[in-house]
């Protein structure tokens, strides 16, 4: 898992560093930034899957996704336990346990992003993000606070504490599309100790 040396949360920042450069990229950013607007679910899923694996290339792991096919462990294949991405370290061990999973869900239904987060919070890693995104920012912030109550809270004070590494939301929103990719995606990391999502 995590080196005894480094800051847990020094893997979500680095990773989050190495998203927004990789967004930037125009060849990235135009193609993801039309499919948010226009509301195009598929091909959304599509860019943004590539950008993600991309970052985590970039911050050092490899990544399996659909279209993205890993021989890294024994048994090769491209979404493990059915997550849209997996990132593994380097290594000498056949398996090894994921550093980060990624759940990118284009739904507007709440619970299916709820769904996603149940997801990720199932598997054991260092790093664990959902993206979603919202026609408002202010839809996504009390897409947020549902998540928190009917997530976060069912796994009661006990099952909280326990969890390691870092949990992260990403939220898009079409009303903050002019500052793309900075103002379009809210970034909100679970606080442990609270139960609580801050944005940061």
């Amino acid at each position: 898992m995590i080196n005894e040396s480094m800051n847990k949360r020094s893997f979500g920042d680095r990773w989050r560093t190495s998203f927004l450069e990789t967004v930037q990229q125009h060849e990235r950013a135009a193609p993801l930034k039309e499919a948010a607007l226009q509301g195009k679910l598929g091909a959304w899923t599509k860019e943004l899957t590539a950008i993600a694996v991309s970052t985590c290339e970039a911050v050092g792991w490899r990544a399996s996704a659909k279209g993205h096919r890993l021989d890294l462990l024994p048994v090769v294949g491209s979404e493990y336990l059915g997550m849209d991405v997996m990132a593994f370290p380097e290594g000498m061990k056949r398996w090894r346990f994921p550093s980060a999973v990624i759940e990118l869900e284009n739904s507007q239904d709440d619970d299916r992003v709820a769904y996603s987060l149940w997801k990720v919070l199932a598997v054991r890693a260092d790093l664990r993000i959902v993206f979603c995104y919202r026609r408002s920012s202010a839809k996504g912030s009390t897409l947020v606070r549902a998540l928190q109550e009917e997530v976060i809270q069912a796994m009661g004070i006990a099952g909280r504490m326990k969890l390691e590494g870092e949990i992260m939301l990403v939220v898009g929103s079409y009303d903050s599309s002019s500052t793309f990719p900075y103002g379009f995606f809210k970034w909100w990391q679970l606080e442990s100790n609270t139960g609580m999502f801050t944005q940061s």
